[in-house]
């Protein structure tokens, strides 16, 4: 429905339709509370309370202004928008909402015209904030890193209003925002950034080893992540070089035995083995057959001259 400003009568319009003497006082507003806050969920009044007027009928009008967007709250004598069956007018002028959303947090003006007042008509905005409770975070903790290394610890919540605060825990211990300012932790070097959720590691110990979780926190209540842990080990590096001499030991060896084979020839001879037992020499032009009982060879005929 496209809103249309309220009509302001001329002068010479209010003589021609009221008696001068008819014409008094002037309607004035005021609210008991114009910044309200409220949780999702729960029922929120809009304080809007006619102070003066001579006005027996005021018209009544609530508008939501959200975005640079306006719409109509009430109009017509009934609730209209998102706000229809959810909403209703308290007293003569003043709005209840029930069951607020996200969505409700808005400036809403309350305007009155009443046409036998001097000044026909006032008007007054009320801020409405409603607050959301965080849903609990998602963390990502490093499972393990060695002494010395860096590390950083990420937590993130994306539904709470107002935006969260951020608070970091090892083994149920609160962590400060940083490690300096506090003497419990002066084997840790890290710093806490409660805006957006980061710990950050600049050299692990041994001690910095735990239980990690996050809590994310606002007006409207907490949320915690669930435990993750971090182990810091140390990082053997004796060991490590001991494992490469190792190898290159093992590779030198290998490549010396197989050297040494090529030169005795032991792959040279083998090659020729096969070629001979492949490609047998030239008859000599004796045949030769085994007899059963010597169990050798002999002659089958003499020499071809």
């Amino acid at each position: 429905m496209e809103l249309q400003p309220f009509a302001i009568p001329s002068p010479t319009q209010k003589n021609h339709d009221h008696h001068p003497g008819c014409l008094i006082g002037a309607v004035n507003l005021k609210s008991s509370n114009r910044t309200p806050v409220v949780q999702e969920f729960e029922s929120v009044e809009l304080s809007c309370i006619i102070t003066d007027s001579q006005t027996s009928d005021p018209r009544i009008e609530w508008k939501k202004i959200q975005d640079d967007q306006t719409t109509y709250v009430f109009f017509d004598n009934r609730i209209q928008g998102d706000l229809a069956g959810r909403a209703e007018l308290l007293g003569k002028t003043s709005l209840r909402i029930w069951n607020v959303t996200r969505t409700d947090s808005a400036l809403y003006r309350c305007e009155v015209v009443a046409r036998n007042d001097r000044k026909e008509i006032d008007e007054i905005v009320i801020e409405l904030t409603v607050q959301v409770k965080p849903v609990p975070p998602v963390c990502r903790v490093p499972k393990a890193v060695p002494v010395g290394k860096t590390a950083t610890l990420h937590c993130q919540e994306s539904e709470g209003y107002p935006r969260p605060h951020y608070s970091w825990y090892r083994n149920d211990v609160p962590l400060p925002t940083d490690s300096r300012a506090n003497p419990r932790f002066r084997n840790s070097s890290f710093l806490l950034n409660s805006e957006t959720g980061t710990l950050v590691f600049n050299a692990v110990h041994k001690e910095d080893s735990g239980q990690y979780y996050c809590i994310a926190s606002n007006d409207a209540g907490s949320a915690r992540c669930e435990e993750q842990e971090m182990e810091v080990y140390d990082l053997n590096i004796g060991g490590i070089i001991g494992g490469i001499l190792v190898v290159l030991a093992v590779l030198v060896l290998i490549t010396v035995g197989i050297c040494c084979a090529y030169r005795r020839g032991y792959f040279i001879n083998n090659k020729q083995n096969g070629e001979n037992y492949k490609s047998p020499g030239k008859s000599d032009g004796v045949n030769y057959i085994r007899t059963d009982e010597e169990g050798d060879f002999r002659h089958k005929s003499s020499f071809v001259i």
